[in-house]
């Protein structure tokens, strides 16, 4: 899943690819490069980021999306909290709703979702983008992060959402300190036995550089690391700004695994 922000402030490319056609083209030269869907997004998650307005993110993503949707064959996922954008992002041409706020209350966006028949990544936060790294706290952060899934996927069902529209997301970074992260990284394969797909955003965060003690430029190679790991346990889509490495991650990953235990003459 390449990343496509079409935002001036996200942490790791904001502003490169703000104006329309940067951002398609963009996502072009990523499906070139092996990008298997595109997620674009018109508002910053990353930590004490300022949300923008309803009409603002419409305004950055729509055109995006569209112009995407009639140049590429790969689904287009919309990286929103907002039922109003994903809802007009579908009619553009998304057919994928990104939600870090799955951890919501409120029913309008699953409602959205289940009139669409849209896929749904249903991510796991503690808190809201402002506030979800100020002191996370978690009993039993793999328990309490499966328990979160059960729960959702079944106010999900009730709202009319199949589980077959579903993909989880453990939500790396959102509301989780370097520990909570390892934890759940090393956890992966327990989440993916749930039998849903599931996805993983590690690309170049900020835990990666609190550990190594490097800047987000220099992060890559952590997160091919975590990537190939992910691929391993199960993990289905990993969510990335660095297409073509991860690719090449990911599918070495595969193919070793794929060769367990042939052991050749």
């Amino acid at each position: 899943m390449g990343i496509v922000n079409v935002t001036p402030d996200s942490f790791y490319d904001g502003g490169k690819f703000f104006e329309t056609g940067a951002a398609v083209e963009h996502g072009l030269k990523m499906v070139e490069q092996g990008a298997e869907i595109l997620d674009v997004g018109g508002e910053s998650t990353r930590p004490h980021a300022t949300p923008v307005s309803e009409a603002e993110e419409l305004r950055r993503v729509i055109p995006v999306i569209e112009q995407l949707a009639a140049r590429v064959q790969v689904p287009l996922s919309i990286d929103t909290m907002k039922p109003g954008v994903a809802r007009a992002a579908i009619a553009a041409g998304a057919s994928i709703v990104n939600d870090v706020g799955a951890n919501r209350v409120d029913e309008t966006m699953w409602r959205v979702v289940a009139e669409s028949g849209a896929g749904y990544v249903l991510m796991h936060m503690q808190g809201t983008p402002q506030t979800m790294q100020d002191k996370p706290v978690y009993g039993d952060v793999v328990r309490e992060v499966g328990a979160f899934f059960s729960e959702k996927i079944r106010r999900l069902s009730d709202c009319g959402i199949a589980q077959e529209q579903v993909i989880l997301d453990v939500g790396i970074g959102f509301g989780k300190t370097l520990e909570h992260n390892l934890l759940l990284i090393g956890a992966l394969r327990s989440f993916t036995k749930v039998a849903r797909p599931m996805l993983l955003g590690v690309s170049r965060k900020f835990f990666m550089g609190k550990l190594l003690g490097v800047e987000k430029g220099e992060r890559l190679p952590a997160a091919l690391a975590c990537a190939a790991l992910a691929a391993e346990a199960g993990v289905q889509i990993i969510r990335t700004h660095d297409v073509a490495e991860t690719v090449q991650a990911v599918r070495m990953a595969e193919a070793i695994v794929a060769h367990r235990g042939n052991t050749g003459s």
